[in-house]
């Protein structure tokens, strides 16, 4: 037996819908995993609302997961029957008991990583990672900003950027949020977004800074702009509060000849290599205790429309797990 959440028309979390499903047999390439946990992100969102597109509908929405191999189809060769692996990445389906993936997508879970955790942390840590070491490389002393810095990501960024001796500067929306984000290593907690730029010029002795981690999107975009100095990085990797549209680019030269990015974690694991990497360095940072991943919260996959109420209004913090 096997049950999923699918959605058979965009709209609300009402959409999400709890049924029974066939139980998938692996192709050729591709893996059977039984889920011990999914993955909560806000990506799931905009594939529920339709701002992103499912291939058709109706469609199980999800891009992460953790839990035991059950089966493999031909020529398969990463992952093996038993084994416990985790993915954070398309096509979307995690909303399921069971499902069927391309087994290269998998990675195989170190015993120190329970399937709860692999579940809150591989989508949010390895966004941490790329954004962190690749968009941006981050160096010890310098000081950026991390919006959302008491959400899942951010929590992670917090902390990965303290790893790599960068000054935190976060930006929540209450001052409970804030409490948070500090006691995971934010030097600085800005809250609320109404005075930002002067906020970071005095941080920063009119410095400003050299990137601005952005998440929550429409909102914050152009006041993010306004806390970077001269051909400094806006890293737009998210759009909680609505889709970013620019009329004019020249606003980046107005501002100091800024460079603009809106990367994917799809892009940046695409080669295998790439994949293997990113979740081996979030691995290494979560072992040593650099980077801790909290779980604050757990639904029932069943109740995943009760889990978007709660990610929509805010009311979530760090991460959250659906479980089968």
């Amino acid at each position: 037996m096997n049950h999923a959440i699918r959605v058979h028309e965009h709209g609300g979390p009402e959409a999400l819908v709890w049924e029974e499903v066939p139980l998938p047999s692996p192709r050729p390439g591709e893996a059977l995993i039984r889920h011990g946990a999914v993955g909560l992100n806000y990506i799931d969102v905009y594939f529920r609302t339709g701002l992103y597109k499912a291939p058709a509908l109706p469609a199980t929405i999800g891009m992460e997961g953790a839990g035991v191999v059950e089966a493999v189809g031909e020529g398969v060769t990463h992952v093996a029957p038993g084994d416990r692996v985790a993915y954070a990445t398309a096509p979307i389906g995690a909303y399921a008991e069971a499902r069927t993936i391309k087994a290269d997508r998998l990675v195989k879970l170190p015993d120190s990583i329970s399937d709860e955790q692999a579940a809150a942390m591989m989508l949010q840590g390895m966004t941490a990672c790329f954004l962190l070491t690749r968009t941006y490389r981050v160096a010890a002393g310098e000081s950026v900003l991390v919006h959302a810095a008491a959400g899942g990501v951010g929590l992670i960024m917090v902390q990965w950027a303290k790893h790599l001796g960068a000054r935190v500067i976060g930006c929540v929306s209450t001052e409970e949020k804030a409490a948070l984000a500090r006691a995971h290593g934010a030097d600085e907690v800005i809250v609320g977004i109404e005075s930002l730029p002067t906020r970071i010029k005095d941080l920063t002795g009119g410095a400003m800074l050299p990137v601005v981690f952005d998440s929550v999107g429409r909102d914050t975009f152009m006041t993010s702009l306004d806390c970077l100095a001269a051909f400094g990085m806006m890293v737009s990797y998210g759009n909680a509060s609505g889709p970013v549209a620019i009329a004019d680019i020249g606003v980046l030269a107005a501002k100091g000849s800024l460079y603009l990015t809106r990367p994917t974690l799809a892009t940046y694991t695409a080669k295998r290599e790439d994949l293997e990497s990113c979740a081996s360095a979030l691995f290494d940072v979560v072992a040593s205790g650099a980077v801790k991943i909290n779980v604050n919260q757990r639904f029932a996959l069943k109740d995943a429309a009760e889990a978007h109420r709660a990610l929509e209004a805010r009311q979530t913090t760090g991460s959250t797990v659906l479980l089968p």
